[in-house]
């Protein structure tokens, strides 16, 4: 590898985009930029109350310019120069529709506002009525149950579901739509100027965990199946794509045109894109028998695994089990839950109510003051519950909730169901509700330990990275409690943009292997949280009323 390399790894994330340069010798960081969506976060082309989550493609290019020129400006004068590949990673599944040129449709001025137009955030859930169809189909076509490399449940938030949804309601989109990609095929087919939707390189990571594509038949299912679902599908397959490919493939080279944009030389190598959680487990340091949970809004739980482990088995219930979508050669295993952080991020929402709605109100101080008083309060009140919560025995509160909030992800997706709170009394404070909160997403997380170990998949250690895991001592305590696991966390703080710089040098050919890479680039772990013997036994009765009360009221909470 030559002397002093930088590669870039670009991690799309919800709200924002970051760009951090590395060395490619040794992964140490050497400057950074967080660039955030402008319409996102005015709440534009959003309607939480119908679970609509959209994007709009110019936050991504205007983020991904400011991002990674903003990282370049931290370099020193001529170090620039020295960056010899980029690797980019989004959330996922995040799919829009593109026109013959690949050009999404948003960036025409007749759809420049039409919601249905741009990229279906993941956690998009309008197509739950197209999710179960596809189900249906999938068991009782006749054919291959083409869910089975899918945990056999296919969820509306991935990328069939999401599409023939807006098929169904938007015409004018169905008209223009020649075809669609995802974020992370997008992105990379852009900075090297092959987003023609026949030529650029797809992701095998975005197509296999969340499209249905495998090598058993042919890439994605075939026109048949498609068109029991709905006709609406008819002729989309032969405008899509058979081939994916592994995020250490180089998708081509920078642009001249993006390079002048991104003040980086041209001709340097770009990676094909996969999905944030994927290279943030190799960011994070995966390897056989480690877990890794990517802990933010919600989370995704990553696991890889030698094809001789795996087999012939199929792992019911979780996010997909594909050859290649996290490591080169091995099979990536993907779960998740719907809600980790946005649990939290709620019930700060809901105590924040009168400071939203009656502070601006009050002639008590002015205008200045109170939105001081406000920023101040709901800046601090996530930590003020989690000390306060804190000093709450395990089990004391009588309280036990279900972390479905947002539907469920793993064990087998379900995004109909709601969350729960049950045992309230007059007694029941702000910090009990709190504390039964983070208990509850904890028990979630050990019902997708429990679905891989049931299936023969052995967890040897868990590594937690992302915005919860470094922030909040309180609820990882309670998740290594609640798993009876130590649970490892990982150094960097941008563990998916790490990840895909990885990617990168190895698309750049600085390194033969993701291996090789991962070995000399990894940063190692900041801090281990251990689990309380006297709570992790009480946990575990109350682990079992959890799974008691999800199955006593699941039924009841689809119809609410």
């Amino acid at each position: 590898m030559e002397t002093g390399s930088l590669v870039i790894g670009v991690d799309f994330g919800t709200d924002s985009v970051r760009a951090v340069v590395v060395d490619a010798a040794t992964g140490e960081e050497q400057a950074s930029e967080v660039a955030y969506y402008r319409r996102w976060a005015a709440g534009m082309y959003c309607d939480p109350g119908k679970n609509q989550f959209r994007q709009h493609p110019l936050d991504y290019l205007e983020g991904l310019e400011a991002a990674v020129k903003g990282a370049v400006a931290g370099l020193p004068p001529g170090a620039a120069q020295r960056v010899a590949g980029i690797g980019i990673d989004t959330t996922g599944s995040t799919p829009g529709a593109v026109d013959a040129d690949g050009r999404p449709l948003a960036l025409r001025e007749e759809f420049s506002e039409n919601p249905n137009a741009m990229f279906i955030l993941w956690k998009d859930h309008t197509a739950v009525q197209e999710a179960g169809e596809i189900n249906h189909a999938a068991r009782h076509w006749g054919g291959t149950d083409f869910t089975k490399y899918e945990g056999e449940v296919y969820s509306s938030e991935w990328f069939w579901a999401k599409i023939l949804h807006i098929l169904r309601h938007d015409p004018e989109v169905r008209a223009a739509a020649y075809s669609w990609v995802e974020h992370c095929d997008w992105i990379p087919a852009l900075l090297t100027g092959t987003e023609n939707p026949q030529l650029l390189k797809r992701s095998r990571c975005a197509a296999g965990h969340k499209a249905m594509w495998h090598e058993e038949w042919g890439g994605l299912p075939p026109e048949e199946f498609l068109v029991r679902i709905d006709p609406l599908l008819q002729g989309l397959r032969d405008r899509l794509y058979s081939k994916t490919y592994t995020a250490d493939t180089r998708a081509g080279n920078l642009t001249p045109a993006w390079a002048e944009r991104l003040n980086l030389p041209p001709g340097i190598a770009v990676a094909v894109g996969a999905f944030d959680a994927h290279m943030g487990a190799v960011g994070g340091g995966i390897t056989p028998g480690a877990l890794v949970k990517i802990m933010g809004t919600s989370t995704c739980d990553i696991m890889v695994a030698h094809k001789e482990t795996i087999g012939d088995k199929l792992i019911g219930g979780i996010c997909g089990q594909v050859d290649g979508s996290v490591i080169p050669g091995l099979i990536g295993l993907e779960a998740g839950q719907s809600a980790y952080g946005d649990v939290y991020a709620w019930f700060k929402d809901l105590l924040s109510w009168p400071l939203e709605t009656m502070l601006p109100e009050t002639s008590l101080v002015d205008r200045e003051t109170w939105a001081k008083l406000q920023k101040e309060i709901e800046g601090r009140l996530l930590r003020r519950l989690s000390e306060e919560a804190a000093r709450i025995n395990a089990g004391e509160t009588g309280l036990l909730a279900l972390d479905w909030l947002n539907g469920r992800r793993t064990p087998y997706a379900d995004q109909t169901l709601k969350g729960a709170i049950t045992g309230l009394t007059l007694g029941s404070t702000a910090p009990k509700i709190f504390r039964a909160l983070v208990e509850a997403t904890a028990y979630g997380a050990r019902a997708i330990n429990d679905r891989f170990m049931e299936e023969g998949i052995a967890i040897k250690e868990v590594i937690a990275l992302g915005g919860i895991a470094r922030k909040n001592d309180f609820a990882m305590q309670v998740l290594a409690d609640v798993l009876a696991m130590p649970i490892k966390v990982a150094a960097s703080d941008q563990t998916c943009a790490l990840g895909a710089a990885m990617f990168g040098a190895v698309a750049a050919g600085l390194y033969p292997t993701l291996e090789a890479a991962q070995e000399k680039m990894f940063c190692g772990y900041a801090k281990t949280y251990t689990p309380d013997p006297e709570n992790a036994a009480r946990y575990g009765e109350l682990y079992r009323d959890y799974l008691t009360l999800g199955r006593v009221l699941e039924q009841h909470l689809r119809k609410i």
